[in-house]
């Protein structure tokens, strides 16, 4: 078993959140359990960085005619 750090305040939101977790699942919720779920509850997915890149549209327009070169050399494997 091995032993993680936390800061105090962390700590306290970890049991907050563990207390949650028993409430809504009405049974009792050990801390690391409360952290394996915030690890799959938080798992990103290419949308949740959807408006967060701000680019000029000279940028835009660079990366999009970079894709275009590199799309336009792919290709299928034969079978």
């Amino acid at each position: 078993m091995a032993t993680v750090r936390v800061k105090e305040d962390t700590y306290r939101d970890l049991n907050a959140l563990t207390g949650r977790l028993q409430t809504k699942l009405k049974r009792p919720v050990s801390v690391d359990e409360a952290i394996k779920y915030l690890l799959e509850k938080e798992k990103l997915k290419p949308s949740d960085f959807a408006g967060a890149w701000t680019m000029s549209d000279e940028e835009e327009a660079e990366v999009l005619e970079s894709l275009r070169r590199l799309w336009s050399r792919w290709r299928l494997p034969r079978e």
